[in-house]
């Protein structure tokens, strides 16, 4: 799961990457609410963290240019607890739920869970197809009740792929998901990638979680 953080404070948006990334999501960064207005709305994203009080543009006009040019993307607002009426604009704007400073990472990841499973209509934390299982909170993945060690970038791919199962995510798809906006894409990272993940989640005899489909990109189910 990819997301943006908008937020000027560098402290705070250090402290968010790293506790992101090491809880396997992809994270790009914006510094200004100008930058974070473009990016969000140009770039494919599954979480938008946005900070309120931002320089060049305020988390409010970011909302409102976010759901403007169409984007359906969730946004979840972070500032120092405001009046009730700064929230209700914020939320009229198009925010999908509010987080006060200061906050527990395990409060955030809670949320950040929450938001992600709306779209999408998920009933829960496991993602299952067949007889493999990924369980996105505690980074669990198995077949036939066997563990498999993934590495964190693994893990997002086989999440992201779960989470649209029966739909062909073409190759820039994946990109935009999995990767952040740092990353080569004329480089075979994505192949080698579903290589790897294919030979942890297909053991000799099993069926093929992950097909190919030529020309296109790849699909589960």
């Amino acid at each position: 799961m990819r997301i943006l953080i908008v937020e000027d404070r560098r402290e705070i948006s250090a402290f968010l990457l790293k506790a992101l990334t090491q809880n396997s999501f992809s994270v790009d960064l914006a510094e200004d609410g100008e930058r974070g207005s473009y990016l969000a709305r140009t770039n494919e994203y599954d979480l938008v963290i946005l900070d309120n009080i931002l320089s060049k543009k305020t988390g409010l006009q970011v909302c409102r240019e976010i759901r403007a040019s169409g984007k359906t993307v969730p946004i979840l607002v972070m500032s120092v607890k405001p009046e009730p009426s700064t929230k209700v604009e914020l939320l009229d704007a198009g925010a999908d739920d509010y987080i006060s400073k200061p906050f527990s990472l395990d409060e955030l990841l809670a949320m950040i869970r929450a938001l992600l499973r709306r779209p999408r209509q998920l009933s829960g934390e496991i993602l299952i197809f067949n007889d493999l299982t990924l369980d996105t909170k505690a980074h669990i993945v198995r077949r036939a009740n066997k563990e498999i060690h993934l590495t964190p970038k693994e893990f997002m791919l086989l999440e992201y792929l779960l989470r649209n199962k029966g739909a062909v995510l073409s190759r820039s798809m994946i990109l935009e998901h999995v990767w952040n906006m740092d990353t080569d894409p004329f480089s075979n990272t994505i192949e080698s990638h579903i290589l790897s993940l294919r030979r942890k989640i297909d053991p000799d005899g099993k069926r093929k979680i992950i097909q190919t489909v030529p020309g296109v990109g790849y699909k589960i189910g």
